[in-house]
């Protein structure tokens, strides 16, 4: 079965002429007026353009259907794009810092400051509105790629705003050690949400379990849609990627008929994707003088 979403490709494309863009205007800004935070933002933003690319080829692969090799299918790509997108944001900070430094020993006032500001500011402007959509469309579609893009460029934003801040500063009290000092802020701020990128990717690595949230509704609809059977245990769930994997055993009376217990599982998937669209659910059906279980359907990982 193939998880191809046109949306969610169409946008990992065109956030390369976009992330190419800001990056020229950054750039500019830091040209401009010479400022070394400014060239700390631009500098955040050449990871935006790599991320760019990597993600667009990355989700194109994840939306591959299974095949024989990858049987359930190629979901944890994007999670591999995610931790490169973290690695090098923490390697953009690190560039932006040494930087810093160096300016810290012999700091300088900015040359056309207002208009390197006002560049800076559109650049801002910019990154602001296609994160917000990268974000929404990341979560809504489940794509790890898509949503650590939006979120590596909405830091970017929260950078921007604190190098404009710092800048303004400068001017206003003529203290050219700020720059400096406002590009390490920035840096440490991107060392922070780099870490954050690559600790979630590493948990999509690791199989970890669904929210506490989406479990709850999971074990509802189970509790709700299994009439007939004797009982549930021992729920399993994982997520990769855009795709959610659920699986738990299902105890049925010995005499039941497989045609019959056939009819509670469909149910119970159907429940299921109900409330978690698109899961992929395995029940393993268990005859109840194997283990012994009581009426009342409660999934909680250990025998009822």
């Amino acid at each position: 079965m193939s998880d191809s979403n046109p949306l969610v490709k169409t946008l990992a494309f065109w956030g390369i002429p976009l992330a190419i863009g800001v990056l020229g205007l950054k750039m500019l800004a830091w040209w401009v007026t010479g400022s070394v935070a400014l060239l700390s933002d631009g500098l955040e933003s050449t990871v935006n353009v790599v991320a760019a690319f990597i993600a667009y080829f990355v989700i194109g692969y994840a939306q591959k259907p299974a095949d024989d090799d990858h049987p359930y299918g190629h979901h944890k790509a994007e999670y591999i794009s995610a931790v490169i997108e973290g690695v090098l944001i923490v390697v953009a900070a690190v560039l932006i810092m040494k930087e810093a430094i160096a300016a810290l020993e012999a700091p300088a006032m900015l040359d056309a400051p207002a208009l390197g500001l006002a560049i800076n500011f559109a650049a801002g402007a910019i990154n602001a509105v296609w994160a917000t959509i990268l974000i929404r469309v990341g979560k809504r579609h489940r794509s790890p790629a898509l949503t650590a893009d939006g979120q590596h460029i909405m830091s970017d934003v929260v950078t921007s705003v604190g190098v404009l801040v710092g800048l303004v500063l400068v001017v206003i009290t003529g203290y050219a050690i700020l720059d400096p000092i406002m590009a390490i802020l920035v840096a440490c701020n991107i060392i922070y949400q780099g870490f954050k990128v690559i600790t979630h990717s590493v948990d999509g690595l690791m199989d970890k379990a669904v929210e506490p949230n989406e479990e709850a509704a999971i074990k509802k609809a189970i509790a709700d849609h299994a009439t007939g059977s004797l009982g549930a245990h021992y729920l399993r769930t994982r997520r990769a990627g855009a795709a959610t994997f659920v699986g738990f055993d299902l105890v049925v009376p010995a005499d039941m008929t497989v045609s019959k217990a056939h009819e509670i599982c469909d149910k119970l998937e159907a429940a299921i994707k109900a409330v978690q669209p698109g899961a992929r659910v395995t029940i393993h059906v268990e005859p109840e003088d194997e283990v012994a279980h009581g009426v009342d359907v409660k999934v909680e990982g250990v025998s009822i």
